[in-house]
């Protein structure tokens, strides 16, 4: 080796150490197991400097949004009814913010520029003062642009003010990631110049040839002419893949394998937290059943599982027993183009097998919406269920369709609505949002939303969906509980932004995520999660709000009622108190992690006084479901998909909880 390699080669290897130690103590590997306790920054005063700083993944170099300059960001450990101060300071070239995701605070402290503070501009320090009002897992991240994706987000501890329900010996954080070497901004430009960019799991003659011999020739060429006149693809689950990402767990690649050492026999609780700007993870742990004690920082009734879905921003704390044996941790990207994996050991040094990645999952006619009753298919040779209690949505216009094509036997079409005789009156230009239940305009508590601060670029709003032109035979709501209002009924938005409407929408709470229906082992669905206490607001919600999250897939368009995050679009008005239910309806072919900042809500999921009670929630692809909400923290507050570039391109609203009837009191 000449003097320059030499050279080359010893400031490489130091550039990596240094780039090592920028992990944060909680992050690092295979930590000396002289103390269960976890590396944090705890009291009720803290500093935080957002800044941009050197990172290593795997082994390449790169430049993170860091805290502290840490990338993840320092644990933060706070106790249940302490008053806290933050003064965070932004050391880049651009505005910036922290968002404490989950946690109940006044709104103003709240973290989302253009909604509830202008951003914290460069060189400025902004102090958030807040007292804390819960326990459990959480996180926070920058709300600003697109930083989150470039590393700025960490966890969250908050100690309940007496003695912890859940015994452990041990615990860690695992926080899972996607990081890109491209650049935030450049992958966001290419999905909009090509939504599909990243799907290299498209299928293949290969795949044509198996599905004739399984299905029938006739069969196989119906479904892949039915899916081309809709200009979309079976395999198009995640709009970033592992072309593009290394996923993390604890700012560790695959290579990298974070390590987390036990003894034998603790119970060692794992708090884990889906910090990714885009991915749902599969996670499980081979030979180690898992068993869930807490979702999104709240306590449910303990029940054991082998796997479960996580969706961006949900946590889940486990407890596992593990024996004299190391095991890996298993993070798949839910459409298993890659995957992280950690490491549980009882020494340094020790690893279990990989399991190889799972077959690939393709989207089924039931992520379509597709109402196979009215088709005449042969579901049994399609490997559909369609289980009971399936609601209706708008069919498609399957005038449009060649169904002969695609070897479906249609009825004869249905009649077309009489909006008027409905009270629906005649379609307007834009939304009415009085008659919508979203309220009618008032003095916000908030300054007005500075979009341009939060990166948004705004198009233009399409003009509602005219239901009688277009021959939808739009079906009656379910009928209301008793006492409740019927829901609202929207007029849609067409126009660019909305592709298409699926036939049929499901209750789907109870089925298994994408890619996990034919797992033989336990998989953890919505409809096992119970909350350890009573629900603390038992009152029956007096009326519904009804949201649907639409796309236009091909342009790369987000939204909730087909227009996009915009000045013109009014928030939805919650009036204080209220308890009300809000019903999501996925009229999208891929699922969305809802988030609600400021509130918890009460997941329908057939519980009566123990629902599981959550920030954020995913609605599968052609999915109805509904939460219910007491509206108990006055002020604007950001309603969105958590899919960072959804988020980015327009899926995000405002919620604004305005003085009102009612004077029940608030509940964590």
């Amino acid at each position: 080796m000449d003097r320059r390699d030499f050279l080359t080669s010893t400031i490489a290897a130091g550039g990596f150490a240094a780039a090592s130690t920028l992990l944060p103590a909680w992050a690092q590997s295979a930590a000396p197991l002289t103390s269960a306790g976890l590396p944090a920054l705890s009291g009720t005063r803290f500093d935080l400097n957002i800044g941009r700083t050197p990172v290593s993944i795997d082994g390449r170099g790169s430049r993170a949004v860091t805290v502290n300059g840490h990338m993840p960001a320092p644990v933060l450990r706070w106790r249940e009814g302490d008053d806290l101060t933050l003064n965070v300071t932004n050391g880049l070239d651009e505005d910036s913010s922290i968002h404490w995701h989950g946690l109940l605070l006044p709104f103003q402290m709240d973290g989302v520029p253009g909604v509830t503070f202008p951003g914290i501009a460069p060189g400025e320090t902004f102090q958030y003062r807040f007292p804390v009002r819960q326990s459990g897992t959480y996180w926070y991240h920058s709300h600003s642009g697109l930083q989150e994706q470039m590393g700025h987000y960490g966890p969250i501890i908050i100690d309940p003010a007496g003695e912890d329900p859940i015994a452990y010996d041990r615990e860690y954080v695992l926080m899972l990631g996607d990081w890109t070497f491209e650049g935030a901004h450049a992958v966001f430009n290419r999905l909009k110049q090509v939504p599909d960019v990243y799907n290299a799991q498209r299928r293949t003659l290969v795949d044509f040839f198996r599905d004739a011999r399984r299905e029938g020739l006739d069969q196989a060429v119906a479904e892949r002419a039915m899916w081309a006149r809709m200009r979309m693809s079976m395999t198009d689950i995640s709009d970033v893949t592992a072309a593009a990402y290394t996923y993390l767990i604890n700012g560790h690649g695959p290579e990298d394998n974070w390590t987390g050492l036990f003894h034998p026999g603790e119970r060692v609780r794992l708090r884990i937290i889906n910090a990714s700007a885009m991915t749902i993870f599969n996670l499980r742990i081979p030979g180690l059943p898992m068993t869930v004690v807490q979702s999104d920082g709240l306590l449910v009734q303990p029940v054991e599982t082998d796997e479960f879905q996580i969706g961006v921003a949900e946590t889940y704390d486990v407890i596992v027993e593990p024996r004299d044996q190391a095991y890996t941790v298993i993070a798949e990207s839910i459409d298993r183009s890659g995957y992280v994996r950690a490491t549980l050991a009882p020494r340094a040094g020790m690893q279990a097998a990989v399991p190889p990645l799972r077959e690939r999952p393709l989207l089924s006619m039931r992520d379509m919406g597709m109402d196979h009753s009215a088709m005449g298919g042969d579901h049994a040779a399609m490997g559909h269920d369609m289980p009971a209690g399936a609601a209706p949505a708008a069919p498609v216009d399957h005038s449009t369709m060649d169904h002969a094509a695609m070897g479906h036997v249609m009825p004869a079409p249905a009649a077309p609505m009489d909006h008027a005789a409905m009270g629906h009156g005649t379609p307007a230009p834009a939304m009415d949002h009085a008659a919508m239940g979203h309220g009618t305009p008032a003095p916000a508590p908030a300054p007005a939303m500075d979009h341009a601060a939060m990166g948004h670029s705004m198009p233009a709003q399409p003009a509602p969906m005219d239901h009688a032109a277009m021959g939808h035979a739009m079906p009656a709501p379910p009928a209301p509980m008793p006492g409740m209002e019927p829901p609202l009924t929207h007029d849609h938005p067409t126009g660019p932004g909305v592709a298409m409407m699926p036939a049929m929408v499901f209750d789907r709470l109870g089925e298994r995520g994408i890619g996990l229906t034919d797992e033989p082992h336990r998989v953890l669905v919505y409809t096992q999660l119970k909350s350890l206490e009573p629900n603390p607001d038992r009152r029956p919600p007096g009326r519904e709000v009804e949201v649907h999250l639409t796309s236009n897939m091909e342009r790369y368009m987000w939204s909730f009622d087909g227009a996009a995050f915009s000045p013109v679009v009014e928030p939805i008005v919650f009036q204080h108190n209220e308890r009300l239910r809000l019903t999501l309806v996925n009229d999208t072919m891929m699922p969305h992690p809802i988030h609600l900042h400021g509130m918890f809500f009460d997941v329908v999921n057939g519980e009566d006084a123990h629902k599981p009670r959550k920030h954020t929630i995913i609605v599968k692809p052609a999915e109805r479901l509904s939460v219910d909400v007491t509206a108990d923290a006055l002020g604007e507050w950001a309603f969105h998909c958590h899919l960072l570039f959804h988020m980015h391109a327009g899926m995000m609203q405002v919620v604004s909880v305005r003085p009102g009837h009612g004077d029940h009191h608030g509940h964590i």
